[in-house]
C-alpha cells in the first residue's frame, strides 16, 4: 500500500486541538465532508462512533486508526492527524493518543479496508517514524514525511 493512494496534504492536519476522542472525531469528520463533496460530516462522524462502540481503535503507543464504512464514498480516504495535546482514546494501552490516522471506505471494499489497516499498523509500529510525524509542526510536512517514509 502506498499511502499517497489514499492520501493527500489537504488531509494533513498537524497540531490540531481536541480534548476529547468525540469531538476530534466530530472535528475531522467536519474537515474530511468539507474536502469530498458526496459525504456529509454526520454521516462520518456517525460511523466512526458507531466504530468506536465495537471497540477503540486507539492501538497503543499514542497511535489510533479511527475507520469506518461509510455510504456514498467512492474511494478510500486517508487523513493523517497530529494533536497539540495528547486524549484519552480507550487505548488498549491505557495511554493518551496523539497520532490518528482516520480511514473511510466505500462500504464495498471490505477487503481493501483490512488490508489498508494492516499496512497502517505495520507502519504505525515503527517508532522512528512516530517520532518523525510528532515532531513535524506543519500540515504539509506530514505529508511529506509519511509518504516518503
Amino acid at each position: 500500500m502506498q499511502l499517497e493512494e489514499i492520501l493527500t496534504p489537504q488531509r494533513c492536519f498537524s497540531n490540531l486541538h481536541g480534548v476529547s476522542k468525540k469531538r476530534v472525531i466530530h472535528k475531522i469528520s467536519e474537515l474530511l465532508a468539507d474536502q469530498e463533496e458526496a459525504l456529509e460530516a454526520e454521516n462520518i462522524f456517525d460511523a466512526m462512533m458507531a466504530r468506536e462502540q465495537l471497540g477503540s481503535t486507539g492501538l497503543g503507543k499514542g497511535i489510533a486508526i479511527p475507520h469506518c464504512r461509510v455510504p456514498l464514498c467512492q474511494q478510500i480516504i486517508g487523513a493523517l492527524v497530529t494533536l497539540d495535546q495528547p486524549i484519552d482514546f480507550d487505548a488498549i494501552d491505557g495511554k493518551q493518543v496523539d497520532i490518528l490516522f482516520v480511514l473511510i471506505v466505500p462500504i464495498k471494499k471490505a477487503d481493501e479496508h483490512v488490508r489498508v489497516l494492516a499496512g497502517l499498523a505495520e507502519l504505525f509500529n515503527d517508532e522512528d517514524f512516530c517520532f518523525t510525524l510528532r515532531h513535524t509542526h506543519a500540515s504539509d510536512d506530514l505529508f511529506n514525511v509519511a509518504v516518503t517514509y
